[in-house]
């Protein structure tokens, strides 16, 4: 064991890889408001070099916390002088990713034997693009794949169009990994992909959908952060662009909307996981999808995709005020929950995003929303804490097909609502 920890050290330092042996993840339960303020403060200490996976909002909702190893003893120090109560959830994170490596070798050879793709394993930014070429190749008078634009580093942004024909019909925008690092986020985006490319002709609900609708879906929203993730930093969240004045690098992209932008639900440090950019749809990765919404003019769902959290969420997170499709919104979300449940038991919360989650402004569903697109929701995948981010690939699966349900029934609900 300690050889191959060696091993992997040697071969992820070749490769300029940040390690993370020792890193724990940790939940915090704060019980008062002043022990979330001390969070708070602690989330400032970017010398610390922390990674909050969930934020400090109020008592009793976990913060969980990546702790470089490092700084281990002094922030259980800090939280313990404060009678702050926490738990280790991730014991070593670098055991978690030489597991996943390992598992994504194992599966790469078995694709490569059997010439198949496996739905069950996470996969790189070209692989997932290659596959997106075979998707358009086996259903030709289904999908097609656009280029709406290009990234910071100037990858192809792409979009399936999902379209039985018809020009400018009402359309559903689904998105996933706007967030690089929620693999389970981009690995459910292609088997659902797969899963419409398939069903449709066979299943009722996606074939009325698709007999009046049109679906486009990207896959990898933040293709840069993403192939990140893959060389670099497994936990690496933001774009990659650079802001002028900053050593720091990248926005987060879901704080970066016309939405309540600037509001206190973001940061407008350069450092923070956070970072909310210079101006609104600063990213071109954003602004990409605000163009072609826009431009589209017909779009009547926008379907974001996130982990990990368990939670079914719509607007608006950058203020309290309800929206004003609150009941409909929440009784289809309820719906929804419901019906992913079923298969595994899979219990999801659901609500307004400043309800339910925590205050966000720039988010996409809330400009989305904002922009008269009533159907606006965000998934936010598996699980709540064991694993986090580093869902292991056994759940891809699971969570894609618990998850499918409850996205026929909000698209079959667009579909039987126009407005």
């Amino acid at each position: 064991m300690k050889f191959l920890l060696v091993f992997s050290a040697l071969i992820a330092a070749t490769h300029g890889e940040q390690l993370f042996v020792g890193d724990q993840v940790l939940r915090i339960m704060a019980s008062n408001e002043e022990q979330i303020t001390l969070l708070k403060v602690l989330q400032e200490l970017t010398e610390l070099q922390l990674d909050f996976w969930h934020h400090p909002t109020s008592p009793g909702h976990p913060v969980d916390l990546r702790v470089p190893f490092s700084n281990l003893q002094a922030v259980k120090v800090f939280l313990e002088s404060h009678s702050i109560s926490y738990s280790i959830m991730i014991e070593n994170v670098q055991e978690l990713l030489d597991e996943e490596k390992r598992t994504m070798m194992k599966s790469k050879r078995m694709e490569r034997s059997t010439n198949t793709f496996d739905f069950a394993s996470y996969h790189t930014l070209d692989e997932i693009y290659d596959w997106m070429d075979t998707l358009v190749d086996d259903h030709p008078n289904l999908v097609s794949k656009l280029q709406i634009g290009q990234s910071y580093e100037n990858r192809p942004l792409y979009v399936l169009k999902f379209s039985t024909g018809g020009s400018n019909r009402p359309a559903i925008w689904l998105d996933t990994g706007i967030h690089s690092r929620e693999w389970i986020t981009q690995a459910t985006g292609v088997w659902t992909a797969n899963k419409i490319a398939e069903e449709y002709g066979k299943d009722p609900s996606i074939t009325a959908i698709l007999d009046s609708m049109d679906i486009f879906f990207e896959i990898v929203t933040n293709p840069d952060g993403f192939a990140y993730t893959h060389s670099s930093n497994r936990m690496w969240r933001k774009t990659r662009s650079n802001k002028a004045g900053s050593t720091c690098v990248g926005v987060d992209a879901n704080r970066n909307w016309d939405a309540g932008f600037g509001g206190s639900g973001s940061s407008s440090n350069p450092c923070s996981e956070t970072y909310r950019g210079p101006y609104p749809n600063s990213e071109s990765e954003v602004k990409a999808i605000v163009d072609f919404i826009r431009s589209h003019g017909n779009v009547k769902s926008v379907i974001s995709i996130h982990s990990y959290s368990q939670m079914l969420l719509f607007p608006y997170g950058y203020k309290t005020a309800p929206a004003p499709d609150y009941q409909e919104l929440n009784e289809l979300a309820k719906k929804a929950v419901t019906d992913l449940a079923a298969l595994y038991g899979t219990k999801y919360t659901y609500g307004s995003i400043v309800d339910t989650i925590y205050p966000a402004d720039g988010t996409t569903v809330d400009w989305a929303y904002d922009n008269g697109i009533k159907y606006s929701f965000t998934f936010e995948l598996r699980d709540t804490g064991h694993y986090g981010f580093l869902l292991p690939s056994n759940q891809i699966i699971p969570t894609a097909t618990e998850t499918w349900p409850a996205l026929l029934d909000i698209m079959v609900h667009v579909l039987e609502h126009p407005y």
